[in-house]
């Protein structure tokens, strides 16, 4: 039988070896973009493009990853069971409500939430729970509703259809997930033997917290650097103009709006000023489409929730969050 510290060992050299690819895939296309500026010709400017979207969409969310990995480790190793269970409702809706105004004192956005709700996950909340929070929380948190203020202010409607739109999917959905009689199977074999691991060790907290630390980033720095390749070439090869043709209509200007936001892959605490470039072409509730839709599910967020939800949980959950917002910003259109 293979002993306790067999496994520890063996999941920290697969801690260092992902961590080691991560760091060779992120070298590799930063040595590409300073050989190749602007004006160099051996490589193709799509090629460019590539590199220069990729890494700023990795770039920009790294910093959140880590926070949130932090956060993540906070929550399993260094708060009592006892503090948790006294602060959280025992009712499940109202437990998962909670748990979704989370995000007002945690201003991480979406990529970061990821570790968290893994932790949260890892400490034995539902899945229900954890998608409840992992949902919400981009969007209510204070740093998201300050810029989407600024961008928009209170006049258009567009803060509180974000604020109040964004809560109602995520509990909708939370409720969704809680009515299924066999929870387990929405997370991947992999994570739910990680969380058996991590309650089989031993040892100090620092000791805990810094395997935690290497283990979490192996598994979720690799996916998001593919995350941020695939987010990066899907913007290369989309067009932007056919998506912003179609601003004008109260349905299509909707979809294409959902298709940006799924492929750009912006940082929900910036994106309302991505956003506002484009509102003198789409409707306020196409608007909105975009700023529900891209805080919950995108193609570097998908990527990332393969690290611990089935594909199956993910593309359900995505075709969820995308009816609701679709639902939300088109009864918008019709009344504006």
């Amino acid at each position: 039988m293979t002993s306790l510290l067999d496994v520890r060992r063996t999941s920290l050299r697969r801690a260092l070896h992902g961590a080691g690819i991560a760091a060779a895939l992120l070298l590799s296309a930063l040595l590409i973009r300073l050989a190749a500026p602007a004006e160099a010709s051996w490589l193709p400017a799509a090629a460019r493009d590539l590199v220069t979207l990729s890494l700023a969409v990795f770039i920009e969310s790294l910093p959140f990853v880590i926070l949130g990995t932090l956060l993540s480790i906070a929550v399993q190793v260094w708060v009592a069971d006892t503090v948790i269970d006294r602060i959280l409702p025992r009712r499940p809706w109202l437990r998962r409500i909670v748990l979704s105004l989370c995000g007002v004192v945690l201003p991480v956005c979406e990529c970061g939430n990821v570790p968290v709700a893994r932790g949260l996950l890892a400490r034995g909340f539902a899945p229900a729970e954890a998608v409840t929070f992992l949902l919400a929380a981009p969007i209510l948190n204070p740093v998201t509703i300050l810029t989407t203020y600024h961008a928009f202010g209170w006049d258009s409607g567009i803060l509180i259809a974000r604020v109040l739109g964004g809560f109602a999917i995520a509990n909708l959905l939370g409720w969704w997930l809680s009515a299924h009689q066999r929870p387990d199977v929405l997370l991947t074999q992999r994570f739910q033997a990680a969380c058996t691991h991590a309650h089989a060790a031993h040892g100090g907290r620092v000791q805990r917290s810094a395997e935690a630390f290497l283990s979490e980033l192996a598994v979720l720095i690799p996916a998001l650097a593919i995350g941020s390749a695939l987010a990066g070439a899907i913007q290369v090869g989309v067009p932007r103009t056919v998506l912003t043709a179609l601003g004008a209509h109260p349905l299509w200007s909707v979809l294409a709006m959902l298709t940006l936001a799924c492929v750009i892959s912006i940082c929900s605490n910036v994106d309302a000023f991505f956003v506002l470039s484009l509102s003198g072409s789409f409707l306020p509730g196409s608007l909105v489409a975009f700023l529900l839709f891209g805080a919950m599910m995108d193609v570097k967020m998908m990527v990332l929730l393969r690290t611990t939800f089935t594909v199956r949980t993910i593309v359900l959950l995505a075709l969820g969050a995308a009816s609701c917002s679709a639902a939300i910003a088109w009864g918008m259109n019709l009344v504006s």
